[in-house]
């Protein structure tokens, strides 16, 4: 019985989080407040910098707290379906495959969202929400490193890659450290989602090779 519970979890946990993650700061607020659609703008792309480009620093930051904090609720929810069925007795019982499910479901939302045309984001904000439940030692370190990545630059994109591709590696440095029994599959997940983001970052790459990338602050 407990392993059915434990499979019903699972099932909401990734239809909950992929619902989560459709919920698209960028488009909701360029829609209710502007009343124009943020993907007909700019670089097309329904996020926080496209939103900062085109309608100014203050839709930015809402945009980065609401996409941030839906990859944390996203992850926090898995944990309490787990424990409102009844298939585990506090958060750590939530089973490492589970974070795995909100990660590609909240991921999966955001930047293929059902109600929008499955046009969305490309995950950076939201991964970042999902990483602070599970791994908050890494999300300070890749904080760090794209601060200094866009401080040098002033490219969100750069930074934004640079950050993705670490991402692994440090959670493999990370689990051989503290001797985690999931280090591998962690680690693995870590190459799919790091390789997810800058797959959706390619055209990105492309200007960047080119010297055509914008740097922020700078309206297209």
């Amino acid at each position: 019985m407990e392993s059915v519970r434990m499979a019903i979890a699972m099932v909401l946990t990734l239809m909950a989080s992929y619902l989560i993650g459709c919920a698209n700061f960028a488009i909701i607020i360029s829609k209710l407040v502007y009343h124009k659609d943020i993907r007909d703008y700019g670089s097309g792309n329904a996020g926080m910098t496209n939103i900062a480009r085109t309608f100014g620093k203050w839709p930015a930051v809402a945009c980065t707290v609401g996409d941030f904090l839906k990859g944390t609720i996203a992850a926090l929810a898995g944990h309490l379906f787990v424990i409102v069925l009844g298939a585990g007795d506090g958060f750590g019982a939530f089973p490492f495959y589970g974070n795995y499910l909100v990660a590609l479901g909240v991921m999966l939302g955001h930047c293929f969202p059902v109600f929008y045309g499955f046009r969305g984001g490309k995950g950076i904000l939201v991964s970042a929400g999902v990483i602070l439940v599970l791994n908050y030692r890494v999300l300070l370190i890749l904080l760090a490193v794209f601060l200094i990545v866009f401080l040098a630059g002033r490219m969100v994109s750069l930074g934004s890659i640079t950050v993705a591709a670490l991402y692994p590696i440090l959670t493999l440095i990370d689990g051989l450290v503290r001797q985690t029994g999931t280090v591998i599959s962690d680690t693995a997940v870590g190459i799919l989602w790091g390789g997810m983001v800058i797959w959706l970052h390619r055209a990105n790459i492309k200007r960047l090779l080119n010297g055509t990338e914008s740097k922020f602050g700078k309206k297209k």
